[in-house]
């Protein structure tokens, strides 16, 4: 499966080490906007430590965390990865990108490289309080109600190919 391929103007593929930062960067600034304002200051604290801390950066570097990107002309406007085999991670979409389908269009190649590529069958996310209708519209069923972990809310769901 070709996974660098271009939707609109939009460059969808793996990311390379050297955009590393600025994808990280981008998912920050996102989730201030969208999930800052439902979470402590714990659960703020900890997701900043998640996203740059060297565990997860050498998770990348080592092919254990792969993120996708989606690129405007160079430059990163949305992410997501996976991680732990077929866990959906930081699906984010810098805000002026909003329903043009970047965000589904990550999700979509996501699922079709776990499908046909590495043979899975579902696909898992701890979906955050702003994405739940989202990850709804994306096929995705909840498998419990929200719950808190260390300050981070969140819905585990399922979306089974």
């Amino acid at each position: 499966m070709d996974i660098g391929t271009r939707w609109k103007a939009y460059e969808f593929r793996w990311a390379m080490e050297s955009e590393w930062t600025s994808a990280i960067r981008m998912i920050w600034r996102t989730f201030l906007t969208f999930e800052g304002r439902e979470y402590s200051q714990e659960g703020i604290q900890n997701f900043y430590n998640f996203i740059t801390g060297d565990k997860l950066y050498f998770m990348f570097l080592k092919g254990e965390y792969q993120l996708m990107v989606a690129l405007d002309r160079g430059h990163i406007i949305g992410a997501g990865s996976i991680r732990n085999r077929n866990q959906l991670s930081l699906l984010f979409v810098e805000e002026a990108y909003h329903r043009m389908g970047v965000g589904s269009t990550i999700l979509r190649k996501l699922c079709d490289y776990l499908r046909n590529e590495e043979g899975e069958q579902c696909m898992f996310v701890q979906a955050a309080p702003y994405a739940v209708n989202f990850y709804r519209k994306q096929g995705f069923r909840t498998l419990r109600s929200e719950m808190e972990v260390s300050g981070i809310r969140v819905t585990p769901m399922e979306k089974t190919f």
